[in-house]
C-alpha cells in the first residue's frame, strides 16, 4: 500500500514538473527590445567593423527612436559615400554609462572602509529598464565597470558582504528580483539583459534563500517555494522523457546506468550579443560547424567559467570548446542542493511524500556524482564527459563543490585538500586551474568566489588550517592591491603579486560585487585577519 502511495506521488510530482517545464518558454518580457535581432545587419555591421571596442557597449546601447525606423534609416543612408557608421550610431543610440568604473578612496583608508563606500555605487534602484535592461522592481547590487546588470550567481557571493555589513533589505529585494524573474521567464537569466534570457548561470537561489533564513528564519522557504520549484523545472526540462535512443535534451542527460544528470546550454546557437566578434572569430578559426560551436560558447558562459580550459578538448585552444558534452561537476552539486531545499521546503508544508521523492533524487544525484566524477586514481573529482564516457581529468576548483555540500567521503576530502595544498595554493590564494592558457578562467588567476567556496568545503572535512592559510593569502593580496590602486578588482593573479590578473574577452574590472562580498566574508570569519587600522564596520541604511 505505502509503495502504491509513493508511486502516485512520484508521478503527480512529475507531472508538475512537466508543467512547470513548459510554462516558462512564453512571457512578455521576452517581447522586449533585442538588439541582435530587432537591428538585424545594423547590428551585425557596427559589431564586426567593430565601432567599439567592447562587443558590450552596442549591446547595452539604448535606441533613441523605434528600432524598425532606425534599420530603416541605416538601409537608406549606407550606401551613401559620405556615410559614417560610428556616427549614425551616436545620432541614434544612447550609450550606455558606467558610473562605478573606476572609483578609488583614499589608500590609506582599510580596505573594507573602500567597500562599505562602494555598497551605494553598486547599488541600482528599481526602474522601467531601457533598451536591452529588463526592469527589475526592486534595488539590486551590480557587479562593476561594463556590469551595469545584475548577475545571478555573482550576486549570491555579493550578499555574503551584504549580510557582514547588516544590509538585510537589500538582500531581501535582490532575492524578490530573482523571484519576479523567475515568475516572468521561467528562470532566473545570466543577468537582467534580454540578450541573456536564452541562458541562465550557476543556480545559487536555494543558497541565497538559506542565507536569508539566517536574517527572517525559516518561513522564508515558504515563501520561495513556488519559485524554486520552478527553476527547478526550467533545469530538469525534458528529463522524463529522455530515452535509450534519446537521452539528452536541453541541460539533462541520461547516462547509461539510468542517472540523470545535468549540463550547460543555451537554446540560441548564434553568436553571444555581448561578444559578437569574438564569437565569430572562433567560430571561423574553429574549422567546425558555426552553429555547434556558438552552442558550445553559450553553454559555457551559462557556467560563468567563460572561459576555462575545462571546456576544451585539447585543453588549450576555445576553438576546440565542447561544453555541452560535459557534466560539470559543480552544476550537479549545486542542483543536489537544490533538491535538498526543496525536500525541506515539503517537509515545512507538511507534505511527507514530496520531501521523501526529492531526498531520493538527492540520494541518487550524489551517488551518480560519486560514480562518475570521482578518480580514484587521481584522488580528485572532476567533470564527466558523457560522450566519451569518462571523467575529462582536467584539475579545476570545480573539484570542491561536492564538500562544500557535504556530499563526499571523508577519505575523498582528505584527497581533495591534499591537491589543493600541493597544486592550487599559490601565493596570493587557490588557482582556478593548474594550465595557462590566455582565458581568464585557468592559471595564474584566483576568483573570489571559488576562494570562498574552497574554504568553506575545506572547513566543512575539518581541514582547519589549509582553510585559514587559503583565507590569509587572499586577504592580504585583496589588501595589497588595495593599497597599491585604491580599487577592489573582479580577478587577481595569484602565482605573480606583482603582476594584474589577465586573459578573456576584456580588460580586469574594477568594482567589484563578488570579491566584496567575499573580503567583507572572510574578514568576519577570520577577525585575527581584520587590517589593524580597520574600525568596527558602519552599517548603511537600509534601501
Amino acid at each position: 500500500m505505502k509503495q502504491g502511495k509513493s508511486k502516485k506521488s512520484y508521478f503527480l510530482l512529475n507531472l508538475v514538473l512537466l508543467l512547470l517545464s513548459y510554462i516558462y518558454a512564453p512571457s512578455p518580457v521576452q517581447a522586449q527590445y533585442r538588439p541582435e535581432t530587432d537591428l538585424q545587419e545594423l547590428f551585425r555591421d557596427v559589431q564586426l567593423l567593430p565601432v567599439f571596442p567592447d562587443s558590450k557597449t552596442f549591446a547595452d546601447c539604448v535606441p533613441l527612436q523605434e528600432p524598425a525606423f532606425i534599420l530603416q534609416a541605416y538601409r537608406e543612408q549606407r550606401q551613401r559615400p559620405s556615410f559614417d557608421l560610428k556616427a549614425f550610431v551616436l545620432e541614434h543610440f544612447l550609450l550606455p554609462t558606467q558610473p562605478s568604473s573606476n572609483f578609488t578612496t583614499d589608500t590609506s583608508l582599510p580596505v573594507t572602509a573602500h567597500i562599505r563606500r562602494l555598497w551605494p555605487v553598486l547599488t541600482r534602484m528599481p526602474d522601467d529598464g531601457g533598451g536591452s535592461l529588463l526592469p527589475l522592481p526592486h534595488a539590486y547590487v551590480v557587479p562593476g565597470g561594463r556590469f551595469q546588470e545584475i548577475y545571478y550567481w555573482d550576486s549570491f557571493f555579493t550578499m555574503l558582504g551584504l549580510q557582514v555589513s547588516g544590509e538585510k533589505a537589500l538582500i531581501q529585494h535582490m532575492v524578490d528580483n530573482f523571484t519576479h524573474l523567475i515568475h516572468t521567464t521561467g528562470h532566473i537569466p545570466n543577468g537582467n539583459r534580454s540578450y541573456y534570457l536564452s541562458r541562465s548561470q550557476p543556480p545559487f537561489f536555494a543558497l541565497m534563500l538559506h542565507l536569508l533564513t539566517q536574517e527572517l528564519g525559516r518561513d522564508v522557504l515558504l515563501k520561495y517555494a513556488p519559485a524554486l520549484r520552478r527553476e527547478y523545472a526550467f533545469w530538469m526540462n525534458g528529463a522524463e522523457q529522455l530515452t535509450s535512443a534519446n537521452p539528452m535534451h536541453r541541460r539533462v542527460v541520461l547516462l547509461p546506468d539510468g542517472s540523470i544528470l545535468n549540463r550547460y546550454w543555451d537554446d540560441q546557437p548564434a553568436p553571444r550579443p555581448e561578444s559578437y566578434k569574438e564569437d565569430v572569430h572562433i567560430a571561423q578559426e574553429s574549422g567546425r560547424d558555426h552553429e555547434e560551436v556558438y552552442r558550445h560558447i553559450r553553454a559555457a558562459a551559462e557556467s560563468g567559467w567563460d572561459f576555462s580550459s575545462r571546456w576544451f578538448a585539447d585543453k588549450q585552444n576555445l576553438s576546440t570548446i565542447h561544453t555541452t558534452d560535459i557534466l560539470p561537476v559543480d552544476l550537479n552539486s549545486l542542483l543536489f542542493h537544490m533538491e535538498l531545499t526543496l525536500a525541506e521546503m515539503a517537509e515545512l508544508e507538511r507534505d511527507p511524500a514530496e520531501a521523501r521523492l526529492f531526498r531520493q533524487k538527492a540520494k541518487a544525484r550524489r551517488k551518480a556524482i560519486l560514480q562518475h566524477m570521482w578518480h580514484d586514481g587521481d584522488g580528485f573529482f572532476y567533470d564527466y564527459d558523457f560522450v566519451k564516457g569518462t571523467t575529462t581529468n582536467i584539475p579545476t576548483l570545480a573539484a570542491v563543490f561536492p564538500l562544500y555540500f557535504c556530499m563526499a567521503k571523508r577519505r575523498q576530502a582528505a584527497a581533495v585538500a591534499g591537491r589543493l595544498r600541493n597544486d592550487f595554493l599559490k601565493a596570493g590564494g587557490l588557482a582556478t586551474t593548474l594550465v595557462h592558457t590566455d582565458q581568464q578562467w585557468d592559471a595564474p588567476n584566483g576568483w573570489a568566489p571559488l576562494q570562498w567556496m574552497s574554504i568553506q568545503a575545506l572547513r566543512n572535512y575539518g581541514h582547519e588550517d589549509l582553510a585559514r592559510t587559503i583565507a590569509t593569502r587572499w586577504i592580504t593580496l585583496g589588501t595589497q592591491v588595495h593599497e597599491n590602486t585604491g580599487k577592489m578588482v573582479e580577478k587577481y593573479n595569484v602565482e605573480n603579486l606583482e603582476l594584474e590578473a589577465g586573459g578573456g574577452e576584456y580588460p580586469n574590472q574594477d568594482g567589484f560585487g563578488w570579491t566584496n562580498g567575499v573580503f567583507l566574508k572572510l574578514i568576519t570569519l577570520y577577525p585575527e585577519l581584520r587590517p589593524v587600522t580597520e574600525k568596527e564596520p558602519v552599517l548603511m541604511q537600509d534601501h
